[in-house]
């Protein structure tokens, strides 16, 4: 099927992110329950959703004004990151996995998204 977004690799990849991404946030202090960790997992959760939607669409235009929301969540999520990383408890944490996901699927959006121009 031609809107078979589950068939992506970018989308396969970007629910291993998500998984990931709450593994991570799932370490982070209660007090951060409303802030980062709520934000982080949402954006992680908005990758691949805006993937599915955009290939479901069934049009290359319409895919391409999906990825480019999906490549603004996962630059939001490097933030997100990033931010608590430069937080005291984040030196107690291991963001390996989250950045090697992250930056797989951000250059993976940026190719697709590049070759629908």
């Amino acid at each position: 099927m031609q809107n078979d977004y589950k068939n992506l690799i970018v989308w396969q990849k970007s629910m291993e992110l998500v998984v990931e991404v709450y593994g991570l946030t799932s370490k982070y202090p209660g007090n951060e329950l409303y802030g980062l960790v709520s934000q982080s997992r949402r954006c992680g959760v908005s990758v691949p959703s805006n993937i599915a939607e955009g290939k479901r669409r069934g049009t290359d235009n319409e895919l391409r004004r999906f990825l480019l929301i999906s490549f603004g969540s996962g630059a939001e999520l490097e933030t997100q990151i990033e931010i608590a990383k430069r937080l005291p408890f984040g030196k107690y944490l291991n963001f390996k996995k989250v950045d090697e996901l992250l930056e797989e699927v951000m250059k993976m959006l940026n190719k697709i998204i590049s070759n629908l121009e």
